[in-house]
């Protein structure tokens, strides 16, 4: 009777640790401002706390795939898609949050180009001093099939400054060694020191889509489930475009 009394408060014990613990978020660096927006409403409402790893969605995938433990992620829907695929989130429906498109930064105070047509495009590129981007970022592909169209990639190489994800690439601008930083519009506008020109022009419009799921082996499911809730609410749409993306 002892034993099952010990057995019976060690998995009472363990519950309750659970639900203490933080819910362990793994999100991309294009929904971080939109993510630290709406998580302190979560957290006051639910009593719970979370742990929040941001990165590129590519290095998400690696790490998740790769065996690192989490309740939510939050990253973007081909991403999300490839760790469905490798049985680590449930086989629920993902949650898609938004998307942003694909942009143009300059360092703040610095003369804006004109980036509304191809043509105007086209010759920002070719006057720029720098071009940097992520190159382990989903906004890469949309880029350089732009640059394809407008026959500039030969041309552009020698001073194109490719990035470990989009902090080191608005690092680049603000350092002078880059004019123009080319990234997602929901990393640009709170990039400290970095001013938005506008996106992509139309013909060349390139977006990418965030999506979340709640992970396999989610201690608390129900929790995560709820912090999806609140992130894809119609309260938090508001939001959602002030910090670039869109639904």
């Amino acid at each position: 009777m002892r034993t099952l009394f010990t057995l019976a408060t060690l998995v009472l014990t363990t519950a309750v640790l659970q639900a203490q613990a933080p819910l362990r978020v793994i999100a991309s660096n294009g929904v971080k401002t939109f993510v630290e927006a709406l998580v302190p409403a979560y957290e006051r409402s639910s009593g719970r706390k979370t742990s929040i790893t941001y990165g590129t969605s590519t290095t998400l995938v690696k790490n998740i795939v790769g065996g690192e433990r989490f309740d939510v992620v939050i990253a973007t829907a081909e991403a999300v898609d490839q760790i469905s695929k490798a049985g680590k989130v449930t086989t629920e429906p993902v949650s898609v949050l938004g998307r942003s498109q694909v942009g143009v930064g300059v360092r703040q105070g610095a003369r804006k180009p004109r980036v509304g047509t191809a043509a105007e495009m086209k010759q920002a590129l070719l006057d720029a001093k720098g071009v940097t981007y992520a190159g382990n970022g989903a906004s890469r592909p949309g880029i350089e099939a732009m640059f394809a169209k407008l026959g500039v990639t030969d041309t552009l190489k020698p001073k194109t400054i490719l990035e470990v994800g989009s902090d080191g690439a608005i690092a680049r601008v603000n350092k002078g060694d880059a004019e123009l930083l080319l990234t997602l519009v929901s990393e640009i506008l709170p990039a400290p020191g970095i001013e938005l020109v506008g996106p992509l022009p139309a013909e060349f419009r390139s977006e990418v889509t965030f999506a979340a799921a709640v992970s396999a082996t989610a201690a608390d499911p129900a929790a995560a489930r709820a912090l999806i809730t609140s992130l894809v609410s119609r309260e938090a749409t508001a939001i959602l475009r002030q910090k670039g993306l869109e639904r």
